[in-house]
C-alpha cells in the first residue's frame, strides 16, 4: 500500500485519530474519582427524543456495560460524548474541568476519549505492526509516522500492546488477512496506542465465535483500572461474562436510564424484563 493511499484512507474514516491533531489536550482532573459526567442530556431529531433527560456517571477505571433495546439511545449517547452530536440541553464533562460540549471531535479524542465502532476498520493492506505504529499517540504527522524509527519507549509500548491483544504471532501479517475477531482486537489495540483514558466500545462481539467472545471479554476486563471502558452490547451471555457479579450495568430505554446496578439486579427488575429482556 502506498503512503498516498494510506493518507486517503485515513482522511476518509469515521474515526478521529489524535495523531492527526497536534493541539495540546486540556488537563484532566479526576480528583472526585468520576471520569465522565452526563447530566440532564436531551437531544431530539425531527421531534423524536433520542436522548431524554439522561443522567449517567462513569468512575475512573470503571468497566461499565450498557444494554437496551434498539432505539434506546445508546449510539446517540456515544455520539454526544465524542462530539459528533450536540445535545439540545444538558451538560457533558470529562473529569471536573473538561467541558465536552465546547469541543469538536478531534479535540475530544486528543483529550483522551477513544471510540471503537461495531465494524472493525483497520488498514487492511498494512501489517498489524504498521497499523499500531500508525495509531500511536503523539504530535507527529502521518508522513513522519510512516517513515521515522521508533524510540525504545515507543517500541516497548507497541510490543506490550501486541501482547495484550494477543496478536504476537501475527505481527507482520496484513490486517486484511486477520479473522473478524482479530481485526476487532487490532482496532482496540490501535485505540490503546493513543493512550485514551476512556474507551467507548460498540458491540465488540457481533459476528465472533464463542472462543473469540471469551478472549474479547478477557481483554476488556484487563483494561479496566488503567482505563475506563464503556461497552455497549446486545449479547446477554457476553454482558454477563463481562459484568460478573459486581460491575455496574446500565439499561437505557427511550433515551434515559431505565435501571442500573449489578447484572443480577437489572435482570430481576420487572421494568427491564418488560421492555428488553422479555423480548
Amino acid at each position: 500500500m502506498s503512503i498516498i493511499s494510506t493518507l486517503e484512507q485515513i482522511t476518509d474514516r469515521h474515526h478521529v485519530y489524535p495523531f492527526l491533531v497536534p493541539a495540546q489536550a486540556p488537563k484532566l482532573d479526576v480528583s472526585h474519582n468520576v471520569l465522565l459526567y452526563l447530566e440532564d442530556i436531551t437531544v431530539s431529531f425531527d421531534g423524536f427524543k433520542a436522548i431524554n433527560n439522561l443522567n449517567m456517571y462513569i468512575n475512573d477505571g470503571e468497566l461499565r456495560c450498557i444494554i437496551g433495546p434498539n432505539g434506546a439511545g445508546k449510539t446517540t449517547m456515544m455520539d454526544i460524548i465524542t462530539g459528533k452530536t450536540q445535545p439540545d440541553s444538558g451538560s457533558a464533562w470529562f473529569g471536573q474541568t473538561i467541558n465536552l460540549l465546547e469541543m469538536d471531535e478531534p479535540a475530544i479524542a486528543q483529550a483522551g476519549i477513544g471510540r471503537k465502532f461495531q465494524k472493525p476498520t483497520v488498514f487492511e493492506e498494512l501489517s498489524v505492526w504498521e497499523n499500531l505504529e500508525l495509531a500511536m499517540a503523539g504530535n507527529r504527522n502521518v508522513w513522519s509516522i510512516l517513515n521515522a524509527r521508533l524510540n525504545s519507549e515507543q517500541s516497548a509500548m507497541l510490543l506490550e500492546t501486541i501482547e495484550l491483544i494477543g496478536l504476537q504471532a501475527n505481527t507482520q501479517m496484513l490486517a486484511g488477512r486477520l479473522s473478524h475477531g482479530q481485526k476487532q482486537w487490532l482496532e482496540i489495540g490501535m485505540l490503546l496506542m493513543q493512550k485514551p483514558r476512556l474507551l467507548l466500545v460498540d458491540e465488540p462481539v457481533a459476528g465472533m465465535t464463542h472462543q473469540e467472545m471469551d478472549r474479547t471479554a478477557e481483554l476488556l476486563i484487563s483494561l479496566a483500572g488503567r482505563h475506563s471502558v464503556v461497552v455497549v452490547e446486545h449479547d446477554m451471555d457476553f454482558v454477563r461474562n463481562l459484568a460478573g457479579k459486581d460491575r455496574t450495568v446500565t439499561v437505557l430505554h427511550q433515551g434515559s436510564v431505565l435501571s442500573e446496578g449489578t447484572m443480577s439486579k437489572v435482570q430481576q427488575d420487572p421494568k427491564v424484563v418488560e421492555v428488553y429482556l422479555g423480548e
